[in-house]
């Protein structure tokens, strides 16, 4: 088999995916004698080479890899789809960004952090989005449980690991911008820089 051949199959795998591919994922597609990890490797950093310059690109995230929309073409895209759904509240980035910055927490952790109480429907939206789940139990009366943040949150901002989080300047600072930054509070008139593709649901204070 070609490298040519090996790459028209990847790229095909990739861009009729539904989810990010891993490398053993994409590992399947050869047997180990046509291509080997290393190898894999290589071959996609050629892929996303050869798509520079088009209105797609490959990346990297959490969950493996994937082509996705450039920056620059949302706003083409929005236009296919112009109903913007309602934005996250305040209170559900604030407890989504204490999360992701501090994890693991406890819900009393966020209340003391937040210095109001954290509501159900709050956790609940955040894991019905698939941003945040259970990671444990604190050995503590009552044994509260550890929310940390997924795979699914690292991919909707197209970032590999939590050390790509952009870093916050001092332990005050308000990690809620941060996330605006990484375009999950993008408001409805901006919505076409928005950097990544997910949906907004209603508000919960």
């Amino acid at each position: 088999m070609t490298e040519g051949q090996i790459l028209r199959i990847l790229e095909t795998a990739l861009l009729c995916a539904d989810q990010p591919m891993s490398l053993a994922e994409l590992r399947k597609l050869f047997t180990a004698q046509e291509v080997s990890t290393d190898d894999l490797r290589r071959l996609l950093g050629l892929l996303q080479l050869d798509w520079q310059g088009r209105g797609l690109e490959l990346v990297n995230v959490a969950s493996g890899w994937r082509f996705q929309s450039r920056p620059e073409m949302q706003r083409y895209l929005s236009r296919l789809d112009p109903v913007r759904p309602p934005k996250y509240s305040r209170a559900v980035l604030e407890t989504l960004a204490i999360i992701a910055w501090r994890q693991p927490v406890t819900r009393g952790d966020i209340e003391d952090i937040r210095g109001v109480t954290v509501s159900t429907q709050i956790i609940r939206t955040l894991e019905e989005r698939g941003w945040i789940e259970v990671l444990g139990y604190r050995d503590a009366p009552g044994r509260p449980a550890l929310f940390g943040t997924t795979h699914q949150f690292l991919d909707d901002l197209g970032l590999r690991s939590l050390d790509d989080l952009p870093p916050l300047g001092d332990a005050d600072a308000d990690a809620t911008e941060a996330l605006a930054a990484l375009a999950l509070e993008a408001p409805a008139e901006s919505a076409d820089t928005n950097q990544v593709s997910t949906e907004y649901e209603k508000q919960y204070d």
